[in-house]
């Protein structure tokens, strides 16, 4: 059988089920003091990435880019980058669901082929994901091939001509973020386009986004908008239980995202 981020996911017990009561936990507010350790008391070059999520309408371009950017077949069933539509309904239940991973938007109510009234519903919201470039990634650790490293400036990468396609570092990383590349039969992920930012451009995603939802930059560079955001606004990480210590922030993320 032909290996994909889900089944192996799956196998390890890490696939979310839709309607399964999500831990409070996971979700934690950096305290103002983290977000100075995160910024400017850290005198290392480190790359962080906002995403505002009230910014955010599941439109998907940001999903087109970064597989055109990065040589990702569009229609495959993996991506660098993904859209997560989470909708909540009156009773409590909340249904996830990300149709080919949100590449051409969310254009009807009916999440895992359930169909929703809209009066059913008393929330709803997208949330983009991608890799977490962790300041301690777990899926480094486990590597037995030495393929998977973390760049002096932060961004975790895959050198495709040491990789063994083991799947370790899938099943280690807690954010779902890697997958079989369909043709390259490597493991590949989300990079920040290390290649673009660089050579002083923004990631795909970034550029691609006509709301402002993403935002790459220098974790402590005083001029950059990621460290003023993180310093200033109410921001979050997924999953800190974890440990890796994600350097992507998020902004308005709801306790139900995990």
């Amino acid at each position: 059988m032909k290996q994909t981020r889900r089944n192996i996911l799956k196998k390890a017990g890490l696939i979310t089920v839709a309607g399964m009561t999500i831990p409070l936990g996971a979700l934690r507010i950096l305290t103002p003091d983290e977000a100075i350790a995160l910024t400017k008391n850290d005198q290392r070059k480190r790359w962080g990435f906002v995403v505002d999520t009230t910014k955010c309408i599941g439109c998907g371009l940001c999903v087109k880019a970064c597989k055109l950017e990065n040589k990702t077949p569009y229609e495959s069933n993996v991506a660098r980058t993904w859209v997560e539509r989470y909708i909540q309904r009156d009773d409590g239940q909340v249904t996830i669901d990300s149709p080919r991973q949100g590449v051409e938007g969310f254009s009807t109510n009916d999440p895992l082929g359930k169909s929703l009234a809209a009066e059913d519903i008393s929330k709803g919201y997208f949330v983009p994901k991608l890799c977490n470039q962790c300041d301690k990634p777990s899926c480094v650790s486990v590597c037995p091939a030495g393929a998977t490293y973390k760049t002096s400036d932060g961004v975790v990468l895959v050198d495709h001509s040491w990789c063994i396609g083991c799947g370790f570092c899938i099943t280690n990383c807690p954010y779902g973020a890697r997958y079989f590349h369909p043709t390259w039969e490597v493991v590949d992920k989300c990079t920040f386009c290390y290649h673009r930012i660089t050579q002083g451009k923004n990631s795909a995603c970034v550029d691609a986004c006509a709301f402002g939802a993403r935002k790459i930059g220098l974790l402590n560079d005083p001029d950059s908008e990621v460290q003023q955001i993180i310093l200033q606004e109410r921001v979050t990480v997924l999953k800190p239980e974890s440990h890796n210590y994600p350097q992507v922030f998020y902004l308005g993320l709801d306790h139900l995202v995990i």
